[in-house]
Formats: C-alpha cells, structure tokens, sequence
C-alpha cells in the first residue's frame, strides 16, 4: 500500500510540474491554441455531479 500511495504521489508531482509548466506558457503567450480551447471545451461540457472532489480523492487513496 505504501508503494502505491508514493507511485500516486510521484505521479501527481509530475502533474504538478507539467500544470506550471503550461501556467507559464501561458502567461508568456497570453491566449490558448485552438487545441487546447477544444480540450477545454469538452471538459467543460462534463457535469459536474460526474466529477470527484479533491477530498474524496484523497478518501479513496487513502483506503487502500
């Protein structure tokens, strides 16, 4: 279990990292590609009774 708690850790480190990364791009090119606005787009579309909260993420990795 410990094992797979610093696999998600390190994994969500990585997100981190990639998330600052693309803040950056972004603050230094001021406006999305027509790539990412579709992405946006789409995640925007999906209700939010479909997605899970930060804390019962944390719930779920912990139970295991």
């Amino acid at each position: 279990m410990e094992t797979e708690i610093q696999n998600i850790n390190e994994k969500l480190m990585i997100i981190v990292e990639d998330v600052e990364l693309i803040k950056n791009i972004l603050l230094s090119e001021g406006e999305l590609t027509p790539w990412a606005k579709k992405e946006l787009a789409e995640a925007r579309k999906i209700p939010r009774e479909q997605c899970i909260s930060h804390e019962e993420v944390k719930k779920r990795i912990l139970k295991k």
